[in-house]
């Protein structure tokens, strides 16, 4: 055998050299940044919050190392229990706190300036770009007002008919499962992108989910959140076909509705304003709708934002008018200063938010309706009295009458909120309510419903599903923030 080189020996000690000294200075660059960070204030404040032991550099995130969604969602809950209603958690240097108490949620959710949403929704801007789930300052603010407007009741009340339609088309479809375990948000997903979109949405609607299965895994597996990883993963080649069908459908949508406009407008068809379509008929001599605004204010009584509207007009199917058509029409008459690209971001985002939390929703409703055979009963018995023997399609004067399934609805947004938490990014240092600990600025705030909702103090049996926990004698005096669905405050979902 031929003796090895000495030459090769001297590379080979020089390579191993250099690899220990970067080594040596990547060691000591974390080490220097940890003993910093530790007289910081972020985590003078942080560490004073109860929480689970954490590591050097690391923090808490080995705690989820290798886990489930379900065993972290189940970690999670145990420290809250454990630890009480302010939960603090450490991502390497990222301090999250985890808020379980309506009153300690206010200052947050109610709040002009902890507006920004915290950097894991970041996740989200190769789907929705800077839409209105993400942006923040002025866009947020002028694309906010622009879009609230059409979700005038008015103008919901101009999709019952497509309401119906598509849910006959669901139930029919849904036939072939009788006698069968099946999963119904297959169902859910699908009829809720064909009322959006009013066109078959099969596609995108399991597009969607995929997508989101991705996005979620971002959240629990930390080592897939930097992009420089994240980026030579084959979820990465996944999302970008996703996104591919998902803008491919948006982008055919926004095509249709803008070819539709122009050749309307060439006809001499205009529709009618925003204005038009909101505003109050005053001095309305129709008792029935004064009635059924009433009884509108008294079933949302207590759960309002500054997106709730209540008005006596019906709008007929002349005068429909959706949230895409007006965003078009607006960028089309220069009333408001938004670009396509705009546009297709904020089409992105409702269907993204509008889809994924409707969706949810009703899977959750059925499933407790199949469940609970006592409840399924009693809302089918309310639904014999108002429609009898007729198969007549519903109005909206019917839907003021469903009580008791407006009170099934709502129990079970509170077990299971289709939002199961709400991230903020704080800009100032917020000190907490219910005992002495202040958030310093720069922490996450983790807001859950999930955990909100089932809190004893405002639900006597918190875990129990029973839809007279909305009775109105037992709604009258809790607090508003003991039920945010879909958040609440300056930033609640429109």
């Amino acid at each position: 055998m031929s003796a090895i080189p000495e030459k090769f020996h001297d590379t080979q000690f020089t390579s191993e050299r250099q690899v220990f000294y970067i080594l040596l200075i990547i060691v000591s660059g974390l080490l220097i940044f940890y003993n910093r960070q530790k007289k910081s204030k972020l985590v003078r404040l942080g560490d004073k919050m109860p929480g689970p032991k954490a590591l050097p550099i690391f923090g808490n995130a080995l705690m989820v190392l290798g886990k489930s969604p379900q065993h972290i969602v189940k970690d999670s809950l145990e420290y809250a229990e454990k630890y009480g209603n302010v939960v603090r958690g450490w991502l390497g240097p990222k301090l999250i706190v985890f808020l379980n108490d309506p009153a300690d949620a206010v200052p947050i959710l109610n709040s002009h300036v902890h507006i920004d949403k915290s950097t894991e929704y970041d996740f989200f801007k190769p789907w929705l770009g800077e839409g209105l789930l993400i942006s923040t300052g002025k866009k947020w603010q002028s694309h906010r007002k622009i879009i609230a407007p059409t979700f005038h009741i008015n103008i919901l009340k101009s999709f019952i008919g497509v309401f119906n339609q598509n849910s006959q088309n669901v139930v029919e479809k849904m036939r072939h499962e009788i006698g069968k375990t099946f999963d119904v948000h297959d169902y859910m997903s699908g009829v809720t992108v064909d009322i959006l979109l009013a066109e078959s949405g099969f596609d995108y609607a399991m597009a969607v989910m995929k997508m989101c299965d991705i996005l979620h895994q971002r959240h629990y597996k930390w080592w897939l959140r930097p992009e420089c990883i994240f980026k030579f993963s084959s979820l990465s080649k996944k999302q970008a076909e996703l996104l591919n069908i998902i803008h491919g459908l948006t982008n055919q949508v926004i095509k249709s509705k803008k070819e539709e406009y122009n050749l309307n407008k060439a006809k001499g068809i205009i529709r009618p304003t925003i204005e038009e379509l909101t505003r109050e008929s005053n001095g309305s001599s129709d008792n029935e709708s004064e009635n059924n605004t009433k009884n509108t204010e008294n079933l949302f009584s207590g759960y309002r934002d500054d997106l709730d509207f209540i008005d006596e007009n019906d709008v007929g199917e002349k005068k429909r008018l959706a949230f895409l058509d007006l965003m078009i029409e607006s960028a089309q008459n220069g009333a408001n200063d938004i670009t396509d690209h705009e546009i297709k971001e904020e089409v992105d985002t409702i269907m993204f938010e509008g889809h994924d939390t409707t969706a949810a929703g009703s899977s959750f409703v059925l499933c407790l309706l199949g469940v609970h055979q006592d409840v399924q009963a009693q809302a089918y018995d309310e639904l014999y009295e108002i429609f009898g023997d007729s198969d007549r399609e519903a109005t909206f004067n019917d839907t003021i009458q469903m009580k008791y399934l407006e009170r099934v609805i709502l129990e079970t947004l509170r077990l299971f909120p289709p939002v199961p938490v709400i991230a903020r990014l704080l800009k100032h240092d917020v000190q907490i309510s219910t005992n002495d600990y202040i958030i310093p600025a720069g922490a996450t705030v983790v807001i859950a419903p999930y955990k909100i909702h089932r809190n004893p103090k405002y639900y006597k049996y918190p875990h129990v599903f029973n839809p007279d926990n909305f009775l109105p004698e037992n709604t009258q005096n809790r607090n508003y923030y003991s039920f945010i669905p879909f958040s609440a405050g300056p930033r609640s979902c429109v």
